[in-house]
């Protein structure tokens, strides 16, 4: 296996362990086996003199500016002619050979490296002027930190966001930045962000489409170029050697891939693979005569509209779906498409029974395309879908949104839905925050006790896009094993202020494990568990004070079967509080020395207080609070390993 490769291996395995050990999640790795899968990755850099995109040897800054500086590019920018016929593809050819690679739906951003590290980043802009984005490059997720070449290079690339990942940040996005209609328009706004810290969360990806210059290098083929660039650590484009002969039938390849293909293309890109004989064919005043680009011919369908569906997202805006009488398109079937906002609804003027053309864009996103008896615009709706409180419309610049008004909406609270049904909460297998979102844009959760009762939604449910019976039933599975749970399973679920699993486990025990008693403890009672401080107690007695969550918590307990634990004796540290604190050397974080302690019969505390009888500290000799106030009360202060033969 050459470096790059194994080094593509290292890095996800070393990064998915460093989060579960910082995150106090479940061992991936020992910390010995972390240290060698760490330093064979450093050697590899170091022998290699590459370091990959996402390396946790490399840590990316952040910048911050007030505007984008422009640059004029050293050589123009074209345009590329386009065709939508296969036949000019292989007019084109002639007996040459050639690339067949995606036209990727994003942003053009060049790239000059210098001595191995990127120097500067420039979009394309009009072709003559771009913005420099460097700050911004260097947090592209895949973007080669460091490559094995001295020189100066030069290379051209498309930056862009895939769909799964679109879908899942664009539904993040608050009002103050309305959603974006596609991944290119995220992609754009990503890319071109004054603050770097925001374009490292857009998950921006960078694939290598042309070499303009290597210092030193030459090459007769556009496909050796290719070849030398992926050897340097850059993702390429993909692409298939193609004659006139082939082109054709490469073609219907790349058009039976489009469902399956991850990132947004708007056609094709055939491009000469000889070099020298590309570069003497020269160019027009707009497009390069080396290479053709090939669009997708839209396959329109005449259907009616049957309604306008209208479902509440996490930021309050109420988007509204056309739904319409089934389609067939680019082979699959169609009868839904988004309207984006309110705006669009007026402008094509629709209504119920409307007659419609559709078509999907790129061959993957179904849009309508004109309404051709424009008997509207259907009013919007004047309540939520979910919550039925007051929608409002907003105009903003010329675009007008619906929104709803109730802050306790559960199309807002997603979050909170999200814990109780995650592995912190009651731990529901299989439910993804995607899935999730779509449970409540639906009506089927409405309160905690929704997600105990999804029996009677089969039908909304599984007619879900990606959701049949199969997964379903598979849900109903295992909402019935989330049943079954523990008092600080559900307290921890509940999203109380401050209250995560290990204040749960220490209300509860304080409380003997008695719903009622915690429900009805005052503030002064609940200052008495340990490290439960005035501000976590004044936001416990808030949650329970509030109509709202009594209602839901009483609606929820008759579907669950809160269990007793098993009340632990005669272990080593039977009836001992400990403190942990500082650094560990033989378990991977606290909690995992947290939990061998409560096994043994012991508790954890957050702070070090009379009832303290043991501070966990390896630097025995520290002079931080805990210590001082330790050695204040006459605590004693042991190591790990004094702690570790303790619990033998």
């Amino acid at each position: 296996m050459d470096a790059a490769a194994r080094m593509k291996e290292l890095i996800p395995l070393l990064n998915e362990a460093a989060k579960a050990y910082y995150q106090g999640e479940e061992e991936i790795m020992s910390n010995y086996e972390y240290d060698r899968l760490y330093d064979e990755l450093l050697q590899l850099e170091q022998e290699s003199g590459m370091v990959l995109a996402g390396s946790p040897t490399h840590k990316v800054g952040y910048e911050v500016v007030s505007e984008l500086p422009k640059k004029s590019h050293v050589r123009r920018m074209l345009s590329l002619n386009k065709t939508k016929s296969r036949e000019d593809l292989a007019a084109f050819l002639g007996p040459r050979e050639g690339l067949l690679s995606w036209k990727m739906d994003g942003l053009t951003v060049v790239l000059t490296y210098q001595n191995g590290t990127l120097l500067e980043a420039v979009t394309r802009g009009n072709g003559e002027v771009g913005e420099i984005i460097t700050a911004n490059a260097r947090t592209f997720l895949n973007l080669p930190a460091r490559i094995p070449f001295a020189g100066t290079l030069t290379l051209r690339g498309e930056a862009v966001i895939s769909y799964a990942d679109f879908e899942e940040i664009n539904a993040s996005l608050g009002e103050e930045a309305e959603k974006y209609r596609n991944p290119r328009n995220l992609c754009s706004g990503s890319v071109r962000q004054l603050n770097s810290r925001i374009t490292a969360g857009r998950r921006v990806r960078f694939f290598a489409f042309s070499l303009v210059e290597a210092e030193g290098k030459t090459f007769t083929l556009h496909s050796e170029e290719m070849a030398w660039l992926s050897s340097l650590g850059f993702e390429t484009v993909f692409f298939r050697r193609v004659t006139g002969d082939t082109v054709v039938e490469a073609v219907r390849h790349f058009a039976a891939e489009i469902e399956n293909n991850p990132i947004p293309s708007d056609g094709l890109v055939l491009l000469l693979d000889d070099i020298a004989y590309g570069a003497s064919l020269g160019t027009t005043a707009k497009f390069p005569r080396d290479a053709l680009a090939f669009k997708w011919a839209d396959e329109l369908a005449v259907t009616h509209l049957r309604e306008i569906e209208w479902s509440a997202s996490r930021t309050g805006l109420i988007n509204p779906v056309a739904v319409f009488d089934p389609v067939q398109l680019e082979g699959t079937t169609v009868q839904r498409a988004s309207l984006h906002n309110l705006s669009m609804i007026e402008e094509l003027k629709l209504a119920p029974g409307d007659e419609i053309t559709v078509y999907k864009a790129n061959m993957i996103i179904p849009q309508i395309g004109e309404n051709r008896t424009q008997s509207g615009p259907e009013a919007p709706p004047s309540v939520c879908p979910v919550c039925g409180r007051a929608a409002v419309v907003r105009d903003r610049d010329g675009v007008r949104t619906l929104h709803c008004t109730y802050e306790a909406c559960p199309a807002k609270e997603i979050k909170k839905y999200a814990l109780f049904a995650s592995r912190e909460g009651l731990g529901l297998e299989g439910l993804s925050e995607a899935t999730l979102e779509k449970l409540i844009d639906c009506g089927v959760i409405r309160c905690y006790a929704d997600f105990f009762r999804l029996e009677g939604h089969r039908d909304k449910v599984t007619q879900m896009k990606g959701f049949g019976d199969k997964s379903f039933d598979a849900l109903l599975r295992a909402a019935d094993a989330a049943a079954r749970t523990t008092l600080p399973q559900l307290i921890a679920a509940l999203g109380i202020p401050g209250v995560g699993t290990a204040n749960a486990k220490v209300l509860c025990s304080a409380f003997g494990d008695d719903l009622l008693r915690l429900k009805s403890a005052s503030e002064e009672e609940l200052q008495e568990v340990e490290g439960i401080g005035a501000v976590l107690s004044r936001g416990i007695r808030a949650y329970f004070d509030s109509e709202e969550n009594e209602r839901q918590l009483s609606e929820l307990l008759p579907y669950l079967t809160v269990e007793k634990r098993q009340k632990r004796g005669g272990g080593p540290l039977e009836g001992r509080t400990v403190v942990i604190t500082g650094s560990l050397q033989h378990f991977p974080n606290r909690d995992a020395l947290k939990s061998r302690i409560e096994e043994a019969g012991g508790k954890v505390a957050g702070s070090v207080s009379s009832k303290t009888d043991y501070l966990v500290n390896n630097d025995l000799t520290s002079s931080s609070g805990k210590n001082k106030k330790a050695r204040e009360l006459g605590i004693p202060v042991i190591s790990e390993e004094e702690m570790l033969a303790m619990l033998e």
